[in-house]
């Protein structure tokens, strides 16, 4: 093809008028480009850069490509033709016409360039063909970089089947990023329901009335749906059991579901303890409900029929350690009225997934709130019950198990975290697909997660990161030929990524979508914690005090709602009037006070208690 005939079919495209160049060497999936004086042009439509997309006229075809490198370091050829830089470019697919004889972008390339094809910049109309929606399931998900005018569709059926993964360090807009996406699959899938795991407490207010916000004032998760590992993890604070009373606990548990169902509503439970350990019919595994107290009652009969002080300490201290926990304020999601109602297993996948035709479609789950040392056990049971939901349902109800800060649970190193938790993130990022249960993950360091599980997202959107660790972990990640592109990763901007793999036609360099300020992700504590200097008083401080204990304190002396819950959930009220430079804010100050009074009960409490 001719200068003159190109630069006429560039006019009528609406693009650049003059060509950028012709290719002088080709390389398997790359090709090298001479660009003309007319192709170094300043004007930002039409300069030529790295990460920018190009177009070459090959015969009938146009191959699509992107500028990985630019130079001008040029061979003595080239300068004698007329080049002034040369531009290295990885193919990534072409333009052909389709039977209905429409034109239509395709992944890869059939016919590779020859020595002087012509090339050119995309023009809007062209990027508009490459990005336009594919389907009913697309989502705008932001803005093309190379082009604003351009929507960055997503194929969001491809981005759930094949899993997804967003990756970036802090403050570069990834929570964002996160809630842009999600917004997209309620709308173009809302047969798809979506638990959000919330490491933070920051995606609370993000979705308005399609979400439940669950965490352990209102969450019921019953110890009796822990699987054996689970529970083993919970009674020694997540660290190693002890292996005389881990065996223990392996003959006792199938024997408390057995007499549970045996002497359902008897008031006298002394026959549970006489089961016999070979009729049990439940394996220490299986999600039936038991009692706590005849849990506790087979250890104690046990240790009854024992002489030997040192065996007996061995019960005695298991059944300590039981109590112990069973009594923690902390852990009443899991033991208060955990057997009120029977079993309530249907109820507890009913809300923890939103199986309700019609309900809100989505869960977030506040895990700040939880002790620190059962929130790896919390974990690996919602991800064992969403994938065994899906298993048992033959996939009849399709989820999105999402995972933010997922290098906690599923850490490269297997020495570190709880295996179960791990083991129940990979096994639905390996089978989960053929059950209708998709992954999404989401953390800062990419070098830290297991690259097994990583390595089953198809699609990745990559933000800022300098690491070289993580960088590296993303080359091994990225199957697509525009893996060079992963250099320009340290300089992207804010709410800038590239996405890579089966959910964007091409890999992609995109700003995501700015989010109205009631819909951003934020961490609620400390955005309203922030006080001016000299705002902060003795009372205030007293009542963060009683905050802070009431997480080890019974439901009878804990505040339902947090002051500055309260605060976020009460009605708008007019404007306060001004305060004095460096007093409290009267409004909160009024809030907290009130938090006071449970001092007041607890010390009357204490004084009736106390025997005269």
């Amino acid at each position: 093809m001719g200068l003159e005939e190109l630069r006429h079919q560039t006019e009528r495209r609406g693009g650049a008028a003059e060509p950028l160049g012709n290719i002088i060497a080709v390389s398997g999936s790359q090709a090298t480009i001479g660009i003309l004086p007319t192709g170094l042009s300043t004007a930002e439509d039409v300069r030529t850069t790295v990460s920018k997309f190009v177009m070459i006229h090959s015969g009938g075809s146009r191959l699509i490509g992107v500028v990985t490198e630019i130079s001008l370091n040029l061979p003595p050829f080239a300068k004698e033709q007329g080049y002034r830089a040369i531009a290295e470019v990885d193919l990534m697919g072409e333009i052909r016409i389709d039977a209905a004889g429409a034109e239509t972008f395709w992944r890869g390339v059939s016919e590779y360039p020859a020595i002087s094809d012509a090339v050119t910049l995309l023009t809007s109309d062209e990027f508009r063909l490459i990005y336009k929606r594919s389907g009913a399931a697309t989502g705008v998900v932001g803005k093309l970089q190379q082009d604003h005018s351009t929507d960055a569709y997503v194929n969001v059926n491809e981005l759930l089947s094949k899993h997804f993964a967003v990756l970036g360090t802090t403050g570069v807009g990834k929570s964002n990023g996160v809630v842009v996406i999600l917004q997209q699959i309620l709308e173009a899938r809302p047969d798809v329901r979506i638990f959000l795991l919330d490491a933070h407490n920051e995606y609370g207010k993000c979705f308005g009335e399609q979400a439940i916000v669950l965490n352990p004032r209102n969450l019921k998760l019953p110890f009796w749906l822990f699987n054996f590992e689970e529970i083993v993890d919970v009674f020694f604070g997540a660290r190693a059991g002890i292996e005389d009373e881990v065996a223990i606990l392996a003959e006792v548990i199938p024997l408390a579901k057995s007499g549970y169902l045996r002497y359902r509503g008897a008031v006298d439970r002394s026959a549970v303890k006489k089961s016999d350990a070979n009729s049990a019919g439940y394996t220490v595994d299986t999600p039936v409900p038991y009692v706590m107290a005849d849990l506790v009652g087979l250890i104690d009969e046990r240790m009854g029929r024992l002489e030997n002080r040192s065996t007996r300490m061995i019960y005695h201290k298991l059944i300590s350690r039981i109590e112990a926990v069973r009594s923690d304020p902390r852990y009443a999601f899991m033991f208060e009225n955990a057997n009120v109602g029977g079993d309530t297993i249907a109820e507890v996948l009913i809300q923890l997934f939103r199986l309700i035709p019609n309900g809100k479609p989505m869960t977030i789950m506040q895990l700040a709130g939880f002790p620190v040392e059962v929130i790896d056990a919390v974990v690996s049971v919602l991800g064992r019950m969403a994938f065994d939901f899906g298993l048992w349902s033959d996939g009849a109800a399709p989820m999105l198990f999402m995972c933010e800060e997922a290098h906690r649970y599923a850490s490269a190193d297997r020495n570190v975290g709880f295996g179960p938790t791990r083991r129940a993130i990979s096994r639905i990022a390996k089978e989960g697909r053929k059950y209708g249960v998709f992954l999404g993950l989401v953390t800062q360091r990419p070098a830290e997660l297991d690259p097994t599980i990583l390595s089953q997202c198809s699609t990745l959107f990559v933000m800022r990161m300098a690491n070289d660790r993580d960088q590296a972990i993303l080359r091994s990640a990225v199957s697509d030929a525009a893996a060079n592109l992963l250099a320009f990763v340290p300089s992207l901007g804010t709410r800038e990524a590239f996405a890579f793999g089966e959910g964007f036609a091409l890999p992609t360099r995109l700003t995501f979508r700015n989010l109205p300020p009631h819909a951003r992700p934020y961490n609620e504590a400390i955005v309203h914690l922030r006080m001016q200097k000299g705002a902060i008083d003795h009372e205030f401080i007293a009542s963060v005090v009683e905050r802070w204990r009431g997480t080890t304190t019974g439901n009878k002396f804990r505040p339902e709602t947090s002051p500055f819950e309260a605060q976020l959930t009460a009605p708008a009220a007019p404007p306060p009037p001004p305060r004095p430079a460096g007093g409290i804010d009267a409004e909160r100050f009024s809030i907290l006070k009130k938090q006071i009074s449970i001092r007041k009960e607890i010390s009357d409490v204490t004084k009736r208690d106390i025997p005269r």
